[in-house]
């Protein structure tokens, strides 16, 4: 009734009626605006994948050396069904020519495929993001492209930006070469896979994609010399206030540094919290506030709303959030309160500071991983302490300084310099990730397992004084719920090909050896167990034949035979009727006939076709499909509804399919 009476306005509480009636019409401006930048901007995918002859332009190009390889998007003709599309193609190193730039018409024969979309529950959803970059195919150069019209002088920014890339990695060799490259380019397609697999697990990958702790650095640089350098003019600083012509050189210097480094979101949500804080200094303000978090995040979902779901956007708020919030709590400013001692103890006190900044950002973040990527690095906030004062203030401003005696000719012995930081930075990163139990690794949770955190997290973060520990409340809950995660029983890819079954001694049996390392990958991350996968046919468990794998496993009492096709070579129907009447559960990755009729379910083509991927709970009898959580969106086809479902035979606890 109170609620009500609040709602009316005539209650105790009228300002809650105007928050309900604002909260609710943000909520429809938002779903109207995500809604019209998804048709706007969203590419149809190809309806199947073709081998054609393409004839386009170079919109883009992007050097991925350790990959061996030049990533182009073209927006091309030539394609069936399609008057003109946007593709990305691969084109191995061995092929590119230096007229493969942004603004040259090439043709070329390529394989297209549809974007990807998730191989398991829970996994990347490559095809939503390529829908929101209109993106109707990616593929791969078959041959040499052929330049049909040179680029005609423009893209001065792409060519600036490539020259760079090259001219550092000129200057530095390996790894620290490719990331003194990104760190000057953004350009961060040279780093070898091992350094950028220990740098993720170390905690320290934002340090390789250009955000907020770069743009602030070049923005805080610009600043503090301007400010200096202008205060020796003693006409100027006696008639104008510095402040703002400092501010003004520090939010030219960010734009430029974001337009260099090639304007991603991540960089340009970053330039746009740095100059909010300039405005803020400039204007005498608190620069640390939730309202400027609040402004940068109204207009990064004014113009990418799609970025809401991905991890980058969330990552770089919720940690900008932690540090306003911890830095805005009562204690913090008393900690941090200037007085009077030794300068030992203010170093200690700065040093205790860091290191609570880390763990906090570490522990703000760590949901967020562990939802997006299964995976999360223990030790991310020790290693922080060491590498973000040595990127920000020894390597970052070594890069500009050999950048800028380059001019000269004189840069070398900075170069030497920067890249021995890079190479300390490098060998934090490896002993860090090697530590026993750096790397924490937990099956897909549920989405309201993450909006608890989220919720407690936001909680935490908005109210102040002791009523804010109620957000501790879900984070509380959410951890316990993740000790109670358990991996899937059984795993099937979208397209059939790849099943894993996960072992009761933590496990993992795979229906074919894969030669990607990516369905690998997506396996044992979707399983959360850091192991190498066992061919099933190797395990005395499994029964297998040149045609089928038949397995029987028990969980909590409840004994369920598979029955999992290996090849697509025909089998005597006698043979496969009694094979399916014997079986509780058939996968395959082609259309079985009519007569297959397993107990439970049969995941062939035609069923896999339209829910995706598959994740098996055989104790509850639970079969969590990648379609249930798609929607009717652009970017997934799919002939049915809700394929959330329980196999035959067990209570029915959510709507089912025709499963």
């Amino acid at each position: 009734m109170a609620g009500l009476a609040a709602f009316r306005g005539d209650g105790a509480h009228p300002r809650a009626r105007i928050a309900v009636v604002a909260m609710a019409l943000m909520l429809a401006a938002g779903t109207a605006t995500v809604w019209t930048k998804s048709a706007l901007v969203g590419a149809p995918a190809l309806e199947r994948p073709q081998v054609t002859t393409l004839t386009g332009g170079i919109v883009a190009r992007q050097e991925r050396g350790a990959e061996d390889r030049v990533r182009l998007t073209l927006v091309a003709r030539g394609i069936e069904g399609r008057e003109v599309a946007q593709v990305r193609l691969n084109v191995p190193l061995k092929n590119d020519a230096p007229g493969l730039v942004e603004g040259a018409v090439i043709r070329v024969k390529a394989r297209l495929m549809p974007p990807a979309p998730p191989m398991l529950p829970g996994a990347y959803d490559f095809a939503r993001a390529a829908w929101f970059q209109g993106l109707a195919a990616t593929g791969s150069a078959l041959g040499k492209p052929e330049i049909v019209r040179p680029a005609a002088g423009g893209g001065l920014l792409d060519r600036l930006q490539h020259g760079l890339s090259r001219h550092v990695r000129e200057r530095l060799d390996g790894s620290p070469g490719a990331i003194a490259a990104a760190f000057a380019s953004g350009d961060r397609g040279a780093i070898a896979t091992a350094d950028e697999e220990a740098m993720r697990d170390a905690g320290l990958t934002h340090l390789l994609s250009i955000s907020g702790l770069h743009v602030s650095a070049v923005v805080a640089a610009a600043y503090v010399l301007a400010i200096r350098l202008l205060a020796l003019w003693p006409w100027l600083a006696l008639r104008v206030r510095l402040p703002l012509l400092a501010a003004a050189a520090g939010a030219l210097a960010g734009i430029g540094y974001t337009l260099l480094t090639g304007a991603e979101v991540p960089t340009i949500r970053s330039c746009i919290g740095a100059v909010l804080v300039l405005l803020a200094l400039a204007l005498g303000r608190d620069p640390l506030s939730l309202r400027m978090v609040a402004v940068a995040a109204f207009v990064v979902m004014l113009f990418w709303p799609e970025a809401v779901v991905g991890p980058s956007f969330q990552m770089s708020f919720a940690a900008v959030i932690a540090i306003v919030a911890l830095h805005s709590a009562a204690p913090v400013k008393r900690f941090l309160k200037p007085r009077e001692e030794a300068w030992v103890m203010r170093a200690a006190r700065l040093l205790a500071m860091l290191l609570l900044t880390g763990v906090v950002i570490e522990l703000a973040l760590m949901p967020i991983g562990l939802f997006h990527f299964h995976r999360a690095g223990v030790y991310g906030a020790l290693a922080n302490v060491v590498a973000i004062p040595l990127t920000t203030f020894v390597t970052m401003p070594l890069i500009a300084l050999a950048l800028l005696l380059d001019l000269a000719g004189l840069g070398a012995p900075a170069w030497w310099a920067a890249g021995k930081s890079l190479e300390l930075l490098l060998a934090i990163a490896h002993f860090t990730a090697d530590q026993p139990g750096s790397v924490k690794l937990l099956p897909a949770m549920e989405r309201w397992h993450f909006a608890l955190f989220a919720a407690g997290g936001l909680w935490l973060a908005l109210w102040s004084g002791r009523v804010r520990l109620l957000g501790l409340a879900p984070v509380a809950l959410g951890a316990l719920l993740l000790t109670r995660l358990s991996s899937p029983d059984v795993l099937v890819t979208g397209d059939g090909r790849h099943v894993a079954i996960v072992g009761q001694r933590g496990e993992l049996y795979v229906l074919r050896e894969s030669r990607s390392d990516f369905a690998a990958d997506n396996l044992r991350e979707l399983a959360g167990l850091d192991v190498v996968p066992t061919p099933l046919a190797r395990w005395p468990g499994a029964s297998c034949s040149r045609e089928f794998c038949v397995v029987a496993l028990e969980r909590q009492g409840r004994r369920t035979t598979l029955l999992l096709s290996r090849n697509r070579e025909y089998v005597e129907p006698r043979a496969l009727l009694a094979a399916c009447e014997r079986a509780d559960i058939v996968v395959s990755d082609r259309r079985l006939p009519f007569y297959c009729r397993p107990r439970q379910l049969k995941a062939d083509r035609l069923l896999l076709a339209r829910t995706g991927g598959l994740a098996f709970d055989l104790a509850s009898g639970r079969v969590t499909s990648v379609a249930e959580s798609q929607g009717a969106h652009g970017w997934w086809r799919s002939e049915t509804g809700d394929r959330r479902s329980q196999i035959r035979g067990q209570p029915r606890k959510a709507p089912t399919s025709d499963f």
